[in-house]
């Protein structure tokens, strides 16, 4: 998963073509909570109730109004009242203050759950909304969204809501990016072999031990890859054999590897058979 998880969304129709129109959308998909539309919040100890002070500059930003937040806010076990620009949520059991506390300032309003930040930008003759998180399956779901074009860099949500196949474009796309940005050229067949290596069992797995190379056949290929003497202890334990068919296990042993010239095994028979010699 990275550790900067971001989309880039393409929008359709009259969302593409005008700021105004992409700025509104992108209102509805960042992740609000209570805590972003407050100033303060904190227990009241006399009326044994949480008061969420409103800010209305970000109430304003966010596009929410008062009635609609009382509306929204509908707290298990608590009722909430709007007044005097503030919202008083009050526990039908006072020990459950507290922990009440805790979901008011987390509480959900609207957007798209983990969209932190969202940026309009203009790409071309269009408008296009970059976000700092990531939710693709939930963002598919808004209307304005081009679900034939909206991604994300993680590999793992778009395997999970669009495929193994999206997974493996995704991967060839962002190390093409990666290696295009260094100014390296290198042919996209081996990006694409890269990425076929890493889908071929239908869920995605990483080149290191703990993928591709962890899972080879041969135990001396895998001691040569990393962490050697756990891999050749553990082999040992089990009572794994290496039948010696790969380069790196024969380079080790040192045999000649089975390419090429060393994959030919010529015999010659002394005895004759028909008048021939063989």
């Amino acid at each position: 998963i990275p550790s900067t998880p971001i989309m880039t969304i393409y929008l359709t129709g009259k969302y593409r073509k005008s700021r105004e129109a992409a700025v509104k959308l992108a209102r509805d998909i960042i992740q609000t909570t209570l805590e972003n539309l407050a100033s303060a919040i904190y227990i009241d100890p006399i009326e044994e109730e949480i008061v969420v002070e409103l800010n209305d500059a970000m109430m304003n930003d966010r596009a929410v109004g008062i009635e609609e937040l009382e509306e929204t806010c509908q707290i298990r076990d608590s009722t909430t009242i709007a007044k005097d620009n503030a919202l008083h949520i009050k526990p039908t059991q006072v020990e459950k203050l507290k922990k009440l506390l805790g979901k008011v300032v987390s509480y959900h309003v609207k957007g798209v759950e983990d969209i932190k930040r969202v940026l309009v930008t203009e790409e071309g003759d269009e408008w296009v909304i970059r976000t700092d998180g990531s939710n693709l399956s939930k963002v598919l779901e808004v209307v304005g969204v081009d679900t034939s074009r909206t991604t994300t860099n993680n590999v793992h949500e778009i395997a999970k809501t669009l495929g193994i196949e999206a997974a493996r474009n995704s991967l060839i796309s962002e190390a093409k990016g990666v290696l295009e940005e260094q100014g390296l050229d290198v042919d996209i067949r081996h990006v694409m072999l890269v990425a076929d290596m890493m889908t071929s069992t239908g869920g995605v797995q990483q080149i290191g031990r703990h993928g591709i190379s962890g899972k080879k056949a041969s135990v001396l290929a895998r001691a040569a890859f990393e962490i050697t003497v756990p891999n050749i202890v553990l082999a040992a334990v089990r009572g794994e054999t290496d039948p010696l068919e790969g380069v790196t296990e024969n380079v080790i042993v040192g045999q000649s590897v089975p390419i090429g010239t060393g994959l030919v095994e010529l015999y010659m028979s002394k005895y004759k058979e028909h008048g021939a010699e063989k």
